[in-house]
């Protein structure tokens, strides 16, 4: 297996664990991520607080991986994703990370994410049907 792909899942697998061991084998000490929704760390000790802060309010139940996309110093993998929070939100999307490396760390990783209720607004017609309520925009 890639020595990249490795690491993506040790990352993943810590989320799964909740716990966050060996963080600074992963990450470049000024690494940026960015999350699919808005928030933004920079630096590894802000990536590292991010992570134990999340932990004590939610857990990962799933971060599965779906494939790999490998060009130069990038790599894109695909995900599903689910949590449940602490007071009873739970969260199930598809996602997609970008991962742009630094030798051996992660310097940059930024997440798109998509809903999983999906729909076909055609489905009745040439005119489109959108359903009510708020969207997740990821």
């Amino acid at each position: 297996m890639n020595e990249r792909e490795i690491k993506i899942r040790r990352w993943f697998g810590m989320w799964l664990d909740g716990k966050c061991n060996g963080i600074e084998e992963l990450f470049c000490i000024d690494a940026v991520y960015t999350e699919s929704w808005g928030p933004k760390y920079e630096g590894l000790p802000r990536i590292r607080h991010w992570f134990e802060e999340w932990n004590t309010r939610g857990k990962v139940c799933t971060w599965d991986i779906k494939q790999f996309f490998h060009k130069g110093d990038q790599t894109v993998v695909e995900w599903y994703f689910a949590n449940v929070m602490n007071d009873g939100r739970e969260e199930k999307f598809d996602g997609m990370s970008l991962t742009k490396w630094r030798g051996d760390k992660i310097a940059f990783l930024k997440e798109f994410g998509c809903n999983t209720d999906n729909y076909d607004p055609y489905g009745q017609g040439d005119e489109p049907v959108f359903r009510d309520g708020k969207c997740n925009w990821f």
